[in-house]
């Protein structure tokens, strides 16, 4: 589960030679808050602000955008909160700087990091919907995952037991074909990002100005 991350910063945008972002967003992002997304379209790569946690079209509000802002890979054409999307192969990425899990230490969690070791950002796999609720155009996202209870790595995370998950990235090689798939069928990137690219740390939450019941989480 990832409910926590930061977004790419200018710096990492421009090494990637990715396309300016034409809107701020926060660099610190949780469920409901809204971060950028990277998809192609006929015109090439575009950027969308897009809330993290998918509201689907059958929603009567944004409420459902803080239990769908992650997806099971396992589930996506069962669930009906993403089911249209995944059938209607709305694939795009959310580049991040890093994000934040629960490790559970003497049974309290403690909020650790997990990002690459040269800094760079990295691309997480999400479905994406855009639907209209009250009068409003709402563009949504969840980040995709998969099953990590043999991830070297994030088999440490979440609450203790045999239930552990993981988001999916895309290598930077591969993000054209995942952004060019016509097949809800995603089995081939299903795949735990290697452990010798990516470290891990413990780092404290900071006082924030603006409280998330996801932040009161963590100690």
């Amino acid at each position: 589960m990832c409910a926590n991350f930061k977004p790419l910063t200018y710096s990492q945008l421009q090494a990637l030679n990715l396309p300016p972002i034409p809107f701020e967003y926060l660099d610190e992002v949780y469920p409901a808050y809204t971060t950028p997304l990277l998809f192609k379209s006929e015109l090439g790569l575009e950027w969308r602000d897009v809330m993290f946690g998918l509201v689907p079209k059958w929603a009567t509000d944004l409420s459902s955008a803080k239990k769908t802002y992650n997806a099971r890979s396992e589930t996506l054409l069962q669930r009906s909160s993403f089911f249209e999307a995944a059938a209607k192969c709305n694939f795009g990425v959310i580049p991040v700087t890093e994000f934040y899990e629960a490790k559970y230490i003497d049974g309290k969690p403690q909020r650790w990091c997990v990002r690459r070791k040269d800094g760079e950002a990295f691309f997480i796999a999400a479905i994406y919907e855009i639907c209209r609720l009250d009068g409003d155009i709402i563009r949504s996202a969840a980040m995709i995952t998969m099953d990590a209870i043999d991830h070297p790595m994030m088999k440490e995370f979440h609450e203790p037991g045999d239930v552990k998950r993981s988001v999916i990235v895309i290598p930077h090689e591969r993000l054209h074909e995942w952004l060019d798939l016509k097949t809800p069928d995603i089995q081939s990137f299903i795949e735990g990002f290697p452990v010798d690219e990516f470290e891990c740390m413990h780092v404290p939450r900071q006082t924030a100005t603006k409280i998330s019941p996801q932040l009161n989480f963590f100690d």
